[in-house]
């Protein structure tokens, strides 16, 4: 498909962002961003802010975006409560509002350019649910910490951004997903699990504008927690601190060569992550020395997520979720063949419709 052909097919998509903000710091770069967007895109902000703050921001959002408020506003409850993670509720409130059948869904920190944009549009044209890459811009010293882990993701398999493409009807076809922690996991294991096929573009770079370093901190063992969802990656992590502690135990000069075996595995591996597929077009070689400290991080983190895990689940928005993502296994039992069996429907009614009007 040419570039036109991809920017064109943008008329028949649409733009979901769910948003829920305690301050409105963000806010000028926000509106900045959706006057260039809302020109490219119909655009639906799905707000859970505070009445005050939802008051301020359709006075400034542009006119064109369409803001409303999710059906459901988050609060508190448990993995298996309908208000567990907000976002999904503002993502399914977007998702039943909008009449495309192409969506793309993306955080507020999000920022696509027209051509990034009609890209991971276009390749919808092969997929149900498309995931890209993210990158920080700008990148102050803890972006660059955190571009150390997407660094050892891309390495390994792929990253998981704060934004995917989607079909409308592969979702409508679940009646949703779960308001779990590890929300966009969720969303493309049900989405596959009921017949959709993933599409992942790792090297579709998109910006997204890092957090504030305190909000960061906080995040530490959140993240962490999310690898309850995936189990080897748990198991690999779970040994990090334990391999740590008894090096300490060995002579020094064992000690020595153990840890510095460590740094360089962790550096060894966030340099193929920067390598692969164009990786040194967006991430610079900064963040791969800044992976020896993700992995003593994550390597505490864990256990402290752990520890919250036997607890009831980490804390989450004035509750605890206990569930980081629901297994592949599972979702498949809940929703195999219901994607074929929805568009089936869906065809049938548009050939009904089509033979009534005849």
């Amino acid at each position: 498909m040419t570039s036109r052909a991809m920017e064109q097919g943008l008329d028949a998509a649409e733009y979901i962002l769910p948003l829920r903000w305690a301050d409105d710091s963000g806010l000028p770069d926000l509106v900045a961003y959706l006057q260039r967007l809302a020109t490219w895109i119909p655009v639906i902000v799905v707000d859970g802010s505070a009445p005050d703050l939802f008051a301020r921001h359709r006075e400034q959002f542009p006119p064109e975006v369409r803001h409303i408020r999710p059906d459901h506003p988050a609060g508190p409850g448990n993995d298996g409560g309908q208000h567990g993670n907000g976002k999904v509720a503002g993502v399914m409130t977007g998702i039943r509002a909008a009449t495309a059948e192409i969506l793309v869904i993306a955080d507020d920190d999000v920022r696509y350019t027209r051509a990034s944009l009609a890209a991971v549009v276009g390749h919808l044209g092969t997929a149900d649910v498309v995931r890209p890459q993210n990158y920080f811009d700008p990148l102050p010293w803890h972006a660059c910490w955190d571009t150390s882990r997407t660094l050892i993701n891309r390495a390994w398999s792929a990253d998981f951004p704060g934004t995917l493409a989607l079909r409308r009807s592969a979702l409508l076809a679940t009646d949703g997903y779960e308001p779990v922690l590890f929300e966009n996991l969720e969303l493309i294991r049900t989405v596959t699990a009921a017949g959709g096929r993933e599409k992942i573009v790792p090297d579709l770079f998109v910006a997204r504008r890092p957090p504030r370093a305190r909000h960061f901190l906080k995040q530490r063992v959140r993240q962490a927690y999310d690898d309850f969802a995936q189990p080897r990656r748990l198991a690999a992590e779970l040994a990090l601190l334990p391999a740590i502690l008894g090096g300490t135990l060995l002579p020094r000069r064992a000690r020595l060569t153990v840890f510095l075996s460590l740094v360089a595995a962790a550096t060894a591996v966030a340099g193929i992550g920067r390598r692969r597929l164009n990786g040194t077009d967006v991430f610079p070689l900064r963040a791969v020395w800044f992976a020896p400290l993700w992995a003593m991080e994550r390597a505490v983190c864990i256990w402290w997520a752990v520890a919250f895990r036997l607890a009831g689940g980490v804390p989450y928005a004035g509750a605890r979720l206990r569930t980081a993502a629901h297994t592949e296994a599972e979702l498949r039992r809940r929703h195999q063949g219901k994607l074929h069996a929805f568009r089936q429907q869906q065809t049938t009614r548009t050939a009904a419709a089509t033979k009534e009007r005849i």
